[in-house]
Parts: structure tokens; C-alpha cells; sequence
């Protein structure tokens, strides 16, 4: 049996149903603000004992409308973490995969992310999941344990949208993406990928504890996204290379004015954010089911 924290998320859903197809019998607990604190005081050494894993996917996401306090993200992020792990080591329970964020890491990314980098998250969000991490570390792992922690890039897949919903109102509706004198790469994972490598990681028990980067194997840049996206819907693409000087003044005007883009979508839309996912790939010694393209493809026609 395997617990799932955070299973009604988008990833544990995924994660749920994935596990199922693998004859994997799993248990889920779910955050909701009422009864998170009640849920997780039910782990206790019985449960953990008959349980042969935990996957700690929940957690307080990155609020992008900035409305939250600063202590629900340690409260939900770090604490619960650390009272969960704690009664990891006291059990019987062979398997812990905390599921943090590249986030944690970095959120500017010169060159190509890997795991060795010095850590300087920027946002609550990301210190919070680095605080986590760093209790983690700090704990020595008994005998016959296995750790992971995962840090996974943008996750998507079939009916979430998320950050590429804006990029899907301009194909959808046939405006043109006027960012085409832009030229970046960032890196992306498809959930089916995600639960691909967590799978490999409970059932390969060769595999060291440890942090991990998880990402497609690709990057892909913003223009190809939209290149794919006019594709699966039929819609060709119209990619205008409107001068950068125009668009980063609209951009100003926006952070002002309520306007489509403004400083923070235009940087998420062409920054540069790559990620290695060698290190996962050198341990499971498989390739992931899904190119970044054909992933990208399956979240697309699921919109």
C-alpha cells in the first residue's frame, strides 16, 4: 500500500490512477484548510507501518494573485512536511518522496539547471519548499530507507492548463503572439512523465536517495509552443516579431492598466529556463514515455 498526500490534486489524481493501472494499491489524504492538520494526525506508526511508501505531492501552490500570507506557506509547505517525515523515519515504511519544485532551487536560470546548484529561491513559495528540503537532508536516512526529492519543472497534462492558458487564448482565438523577437528555451513536464518516474522510483530499489530535477527530455522554446498549439487545434499560428521596445512599454502599461501582458506574464512567456533531467535518466536507465512535443500535444487537445 501506498500513501498519496495531496491526492485530489491535479498530480495526485494522475499519480492515483497511474498506481492503479500498475496494481498498486494507495491510500490518499487530501489538503483541505479545514481538515489538513485532523488528516495528517492520522499517520500514525499502524497506518505507516502497513504502508510500504508515502508521496507527499501536498502542499500550498505558488499564489499568483499574492493574496496569501507568508505563514500558510511554511505552515502547509515545511511544517506538515516535517511532522510527516518525522513519523516516516519512526515506521516501518521503506519509500518517502517529498515532491518539492525547481522553485526551491532557483527562479532566474543562467545556463542549464542541475541538482549540485546552490540554492537561492527568491519567492515564499520556494523557501518554504527549500526549508522543507533541507530538514530532509538534515535527518540521517536509517537502514533500508529510500528518500527522494523531486523537483519538478511546469507540470502539465490533459485538462490543466495552467500557465500555458494564456498562450492557448492567443492561438485559440486566432490573435497573433506578438513575441516573436523573443528567442528562449525552458523546460517542461508532462504528468504522465512525472508519474512514470515516480513509479520507477518505488519499484527500483537500486536507485540512491537524493534530489532530483524531473523534466521531458526537450526544451522547448515559447514560439514552438505556439507552433504546436496552432497545429492540434487547426489553427495556424501568426507569429509577429513586434519591436521589443514597444512590447516592453505595452508590458509597463499593463502593470498599470488591466491589459493582457504586463511585466511578470511577458517575462514567464520568454524567459529562459532550462532544466537537466540527467541525473533521474542515469539512475532509472529508461527513457520517458513522452517526447516534451507529444506531451505537450496531449495537454493541448485535451483544452
Amino acid at each position: 500500500m501506498y500513501i498519496i498526500t495531496g491526492n485530489k490534486g491535479f498530480v495526485g489524481q494522475n499519480l492515483s490512477k497511474y498506481l492503479k493501472e500498475k496494481k498498486k494499491i494507495t491510500i490518499g489524504v487530501s489538503r483541505k484548510p479545514d481538515n489538513f492538520e485532523v488528516a495528517y494526525s492520522k499517520f500514525n506508526l499502524l497506518l505507516l507501518n502497513q504502508s510500504k511508501g508515502v508521496i507527499h505531492l501536498a502542499g500550498k501552490a505558488h499564489d499568483l494573485k499574492k493574496t496569501s500570507e507568508d505563514s500558510e506557506y511554511f505552515e502547509v509547505n515545511t511544517e506538515l512536511t516535517k511532522t510527516l517525515f518525522d513519523q516516516f523515519l519512526k515506521s516501518e515504511c521503506e519509500v518517502f518522496i517529498y515532491m518539492s519544485s525547481v522553485k526551491a532551487a532557483a527562479d532566474v536560470v543562467d545556463g542549464i539547471l542541475i541538482e549540485d546548484v546552490t540554492p537561492n529561491p527568491v519567492t515564499v513559495y520556494g523557501k518554504s519548499k527549500l526549508a522543507a528540503e533541507n530538514y530532509i537532508l538534515s535527518k540521517e536516512i536509517p537502514q533500508g530507507k529510500r528518500v527522494y526529492i523531486l523537483r519538478p519543472c511546469m507540470i502539465h497534462g490533459p485538462n490543466n492548463k495552467g500557465n500555458l492558458n494564456l498562450l492557448y487564448s492567443f492561438v485559440s482565438k486566432g490573435i497573433p503572439y506578438p513575441f516573436g523577437k523573443y528567442e528562449n528555451k525552458r523546460s517542461f513536464v508532462s504528468v504522465e512523465n512525472l508519474c512514470f518516474v515516480i513509479n520507477e522510483l518505488i519499484d527500483n530499489t537500486n536507485i540512491e536517495s537524493g534530489v532530483y530535477n524531473v523534466a521531458d527530455n526537450e526544451s522547448l522554446s515559447t514560439k514552438d509552443l505556439v507552433k504546436i498549439m496552432g497545429e492540434v487545434t487547426n489553427k495556424p499560428a501568426k507569429i509577429l516579431k513586434t519591436p521589443k521596445f514597444l512590447v516592453n512599454t505595452l508590458a509597463k502599461l499593463g502593470d498599470i492598466l488591466p491589459l493582457p501582458i504586463n511585466s511578470e506574464r511577458l517575462q514567464k512567456l520568454t524567459e529562459n529556463y532550462v532544466v537537466s533531467n540527467q541525473k533521474i535518466k542515469n539512475q532509472i536507465e529508461k527513457e520517458l514515455p513522452l517526447s516534451a512535443e507529444k506531451g505537450i500535444e496531449k495537454t493541448i487537445a485535451s483544452f
